[in-house]
């Protein structure tokens, strides 16, 4: 029989409620692996098995599972049936060895586990058991420390699961198990990272763009949809806002002081994304703020930022530096689409000298001057909204 067997970490470590945090987790693999036609998928207490249908590539079920927030690691993996009472390894070592048979490998070993301690052979008889077999019958040599291959074994009650490889997973927790968050996404580097560290910490994600059109062209919010496409595939679905944001910024230039002007920006944009975050019942606003990566983004400026959000800002990144935010880019996968060029609305009139200490009696002296209300209201009527699920966005 033909699975995958997936393994979790931090899940094992709730208390009474641990059980909705692995039901979450199968059902967020029930999403992912629905449409290839897998139907059973069974919680068996610290693993869970899926089985898959013989003509489904392995390489699908990789990509697929790989992604799935919660996962910790998994293995393609074959079952031969055990009988607890007097456990025969013979058919497991021959299918093994069959299975090797098409491997390339030099050194090996074997590392099984003991799911059910009334298996009479413990861990360390499996394994040299099956490494006998493996030594004697291909000539192989076995290396514990440094091997080509590692053959691994989980021995449940009924059947041992054998596989040659531990695939890793994104860790975190399943997504939905954390309420619903409004990312902030700007088409650079940071923005998407820090969306994808909070999907990985069990939420699920509205993301709000905001474009410098009429002012400028399409140009991000095309790099930007493609950017919410890759984080799709560990959602499975999302939604997209994007905010025409050139006009407000023009209100803003034409009417306030020059070196204010990128936080003022911030400002404004920080009021329509909450207000449409209320709207989708998101609990929170993400940024892809680093602290002194910018100048929107020095403790002063932070703070001043966050006095206009009656949400709670969460800032995943604040403490990483640009090459640990730039690896986990490259990693997720999003860094190719991030590195394009484009107009991004935040570069508009920035002025030579921005403000970096603002002050927030300034700052709302200078908000005077502005019709805060009527240009949210303007941002949130023309907000332009995206759906996307896994492979397809549909607008």
């Amino acid at each position: 029989m033909r699975c995958a067997i997936v393994h979790y970490h931090e899940l094992a470590l709730k208390g009474r409620n641990r059980d909705y945090f692995e039901d979450r987790l199968v059902r967020n693999i029930q999403l992912a692996l629905k449409d290839l036609g897998v139907t059973q998928i069974e919680n068996l207490r610290s693993r869970i098995r899926v089985l898959l249908p013989i003509e489904i590539s392995s390489e699908i079920i990789r990509q697929r599972l790989s992604r799935v927030c919660g996962i910790a690691n998994f293995s393609l993996a074959y079952s031969v049936p055990l009988d607890l009472a007097n456990p025969n390894f013979d058919a497991l070592s021959a299918a093994i060895i069959e299975e090797l048979k098409t491997k390339s490998f030099s050194t090996f070993r074997v590392t099984a586990k003991r799911a059910d301690k009334r298996l009479p052979l413990t861990s360390m008889d499996a394994e040299r058991i099956v490494g006998a077999a493996i030594y004697e019958q291909m000539g192989k040599a076995v290396s514990l420390r440094d091997p080509d291959l590692t053959v691994y074994l989980e021995m449940l009650s009924r059947d041992v699961y054998f596989s040659v490889e531990k695939i890793p997973g994104p860790g975190g927790m399943p997504v939905g198990v954390s309420g619903k968050v409004a990312c902030l996404i700007s088409g650079g580097i940071d923005s998407p990272v820090a969306s994808y560290r909070m999907i990985k910490r069990g939420c699920r994600a509205l993301f709000v763009h905001f474009s410098g059109r009429p002012l400028v062209s399409r140009d991000s919010e095309d790099k930007v949809r493609d950017l919410v496409q890759t984080l799709t595939a560990y959602l499975h679905r999302s939604r997209l806002y994007v905010i025409p944001f050139g006009e407000i910024q023009r209100e803003i230039v034409l009417n306030t002081p020059a070196p204010f002007r990128v936080v003022l920006y911030r400002r404004m944009m920080v009021r329509i994304a909450e207000a449409l975050a209320r709207r989708e019942e998101c609990w929170a606003l993400v940024t892809g703020d680093s602290l002194g990566q910018v100048a929107s983004q020095t403790p002063e400026n932070i703070s001043v930022i966050e006095d206009a959000a009656g949400l709670p800002i969460l800032r995943p990144l604040i403490g990483m530096d640009k090459l640990e935010i730039t690896d986990d880019a490259k990693w997720i996968g999003t860094y190719d689409t991030s590195i394009e060029p484009d107009q991004d609305c935040c570069k508009l009139f920035t002025p030579p000298h921005p403000s970096t200490k603002t002050r927030l009696e300034e700052l709302l002296l200078a908000e005077r001057a502005l019709d805060i209300s009527r240009l949210v209201k303007q941002g949130i009527e023309k907000a332009e909204l995206s759906e996307f699920k896994i492979g397809r966005a549909h607008v």
